[in-house]
């Protein structure tokens, strides 16, 4: 996990892996007085410290390459990159796109399923990229033009109810205008992302979501950019987190506001179809995962398929009209029993180790 997505908190581990967030932060202590992993926190301005984060540890680093028979980094190397890390400018930002994976990861939480006599089930996030993974298969090479590659926050796929969800995430926290938000649909509808998943814009404030809508109205100006979008505000308070009914769907005739919300689950399905595979240390949350070297998958780049035929909800105006939804026949909807909470948005001034 730390391989792949760098940095997380006491908390997200704790939501993902263990019953309680004691539990965590002794195996992490412990993981630390080894060197499996690193530590650090922020100290405000105002008093107080973060949660702790937890990165990479050289010893870890060490184990991890001996697993994948690779030569293992120079200790003073290593060390530099964690004390970078610790100075990230955008480790906010990080952590707020882990954080949004983590309280999906949570659903499936193994210690809570052996409580539940569930063991062994395999639904909720089946598939978890990081923005650096993405950006190097998300790639549609045009020969003698440029690039078009895509730089999503994160890519995944949702299971629940028999439907899996698989989606591109802009996670917002309002540090860029929404000129330039709004700009990276361009990149999305030159890409066949159609082909791949859905795009939804993870926004911090219900204002700011307002304004992201009306943005995208204004700068799209009626166009059809052929991407299904769906937003949704992170101050929601909903206990379900991202999973919860918190997305409004918008389409280029949309208004700023949302008629309607639906489950994460409920969105439209776009994408392929992956039959499960066994997933491992190294790689977990990849059971819905493709291969990056599939040729079929490769194939989609180039030449994707065509779209599934529109269908809307008429109690929506015109907001659904170029969508196809979840039928509401299906109600038989797994809930998670707990979901991780949301990162301090206070501003940390200085670091402590």
């Amino acid at each position: 996990m730390l391989t792949e997505h760098k940095v997380l908190t006491t908390n997200q581990i704790a939501a993902i892996e263990f019953t309680s967030v004691r539990r965590a932060q002794d195996r992490l202590r412990r993981l630390r007085e080894l060197g499996v992993v690193f530590a650090f926190r922020e100290s405000y301005l105002r008093g107080g410290t973060s949660q702790t984060r937890y990165a990479l540890g050289y010893l870890g680093a060490r184990l991890i390459a001996a697993q994948r028979a690779e030569k293992p980094p120079a200790p003073k190397v290593y060390t530099e990159r964690l004390e970078r890390l610790a100075l990230w400018p955008t480790l906010d930002h990080q952590l707020g796109v882990n954080d949004f994976f983590c309280a999906l990861a949570a659903y499936r939480n193994p210690a809570r399923l052996r409580e539940l006599g569930r063991e062994g089930e395999v639904s909720g996030l089946t598939h978890w990229w990081s923005e650096k993974r993405c950006t190097e298969f998300f790639v549609k090479y045009q020969g003698g033009g440029p690039d078009i590659r895509l730089r999503p926050d994160g890519y995944g796929c949702w299971e629940e109810s028999g439907r899996a969800v698989r989606f591109f995430l802009e996670h917002d926290t309002g540090s860029e205008s929404l000129t330039k938000v709004t700009g990276k649909i361009a990149d999305y509808t030159a890409f066949p992302t159609d082909a791949f998943g859905i795009l939804l814009f993870s926004v911090h404030s219900t204002r700011r979501e307002i304004a992201l809508r009306a943005a995208l109205r204004r700068n799209l100006a009626g166009y059809d950019p052929g991407v299904v979008i769906a937003t949704a505000a992170r101050d929601h308070g909903h206990a379900d987190g991202p999973a919860a009914p918190i997305w409004g769907m918008w389409t280029h005739h949309s208004g700023d506001t949302v008629p309607r919300r639906y489950r994460l689950a409920e969105l439209p399905v776009r994408g392929p179809s992956i039959e499960h595979r066994a997933t491992n240390t190294l790689q977990p949350f990849s059971e819905a995962a493709f291969d990056p070297n599939d040729r079929e998958m490769l194939r989609r780049i180039d030449t994707p398929p065509e779209p599934p035929a529109s269908a809307g909800y008429p109690d929506d105006d015109h907001d659904l009209d170029d969508v196809t939804l979840y039928d509401d026949t299906e109600d038989d909807v797994y809930r998670a029993p707990v979901a991780p909470a949301w990162p301090n948005t206070q501003q940390p001034r200085r670091w402590a180790a």
